[in-house]
């Protein structure tokens, strides 16, 4: 009997080590991110957002996953290489967001708002673009974004 529990508390122990080494290896493992201003031109005038900037693949799949909150006026822009069809979802992303799609040429070409958290729904592109930018749900609706909308962001959009 005495056997028993002893192996029973020996596997629960390496329970706790692998899920603490998980947990450890996520935490240690994010990226980070270089900051920039995107600017949105719309029919009712200019709207600015401070943008963290995911261009390596490891960024891209870490994206905003587990973050709690992100200020009003900021967001994420996926920048790719060239122009593609992309697909995006909401996994361990647990804020809802707009998901704003842009072409090579920096128009907007399509919005998906207010994505649900944590949804493993996959949201489509619909056609080649060069970058996402996501920010807080609601916010495309909000300030009037639109399809079409020119978007700069230097380096990328100018």
């Amino acid at each position: 009997m005495r056997r028993l529990l002893l192996t029973k508390s020996a596997m629960m122990y390496a329970v706790v080590l692998v899920v603490a080494g998980l947990v450890f290896h996520d935490v240690r493992a994010q990226e980070t991110f270089p900051t920039s201003t995107l600017s949105v031109a719309t029919k009712d005038g200019v709207r600015e957002f401070s943008v963290e900037v995911a261009t390596t693949p490891q960024q891209h799949a870490q994206g905003l996953m587990f973050r709690r909150k992100m200020p009003a006026d900021s967001g994420m822009v996926f920048v790719y290489r060239q122009a593609q069809p992309i697909s995006m979802w909401m996994k361990n992303t647990m804020i809802p967001l707009d998901m704003v799609f842009i072409n090579g040429s920096g128009a907007i070409t399509k919005i998906v708002e207010r994505t649900i958290p944590m949804s493993q729904e996959i949201i489509a592109s619909g056609g080649s673009v060069k970058s996402v930018l996501e920010l807080n749900g609601g916010t495309a609706s909000r300030l009037g974004l639109k399809a079409g909308d020119r978007v700069s962001l230097s380096g990328v959009f100018d």
